[in-house]
């Protein structure tokens, strides 16, 4: 049940940080796509991050799942990358768009790294 729940969250992860990466980074060029909504899902799924290592973490602790060390390390990285992001925001606030659309991406590409590992 855990890993099932483990392996969508992972989904949502990867799909949710794709598109809005994506997104941000067209916002760049074509300024009627920054709005709320799309700081809304960033957040969302910037937030998703350690949302999906708590099932991840039960699972591991409950003796059900054997990952391995990368996989982990993965999952890890991408807790960090989150902090990273929101620790700089403020710094590079006038490539606000650049940081999460390039981080949302970095992100993505963690979890299918991940996903591969699985």
């Amino acid at each position: 049940m855990l890993g099932k729940l483990h392996l969508l969250a992972c989904w949502v992860l990867v799909i949710g940080n794709g598109a809005v990466g994506t997104w941000s980074l067209v916002a760049i060029r074509v300024p009627k796509l920054k709005n709320k909504l799309l700081w809304r899902l960033t957040a969302f799924v910037q937030f998703w991050v350690f949302v999906q290592v708590t099932p991840a973490a039960t699972y591991l602790n409950a003796g059900e799942g054997n990952a391995g060390s990368f996989h982990v390390f993965y999952g890890v990285l991408s807790a960090i990358t989150v902090a990273v992001l929101y620790s700089y925001r403020s710094q590079l606030s006038q490539h606000l768009h650049a940081l999460y659309g390039w981080g949302g991406l970095f992100i993505m590409g963690l979890g299918i790294r991940a996903l591969l590992l699985l």
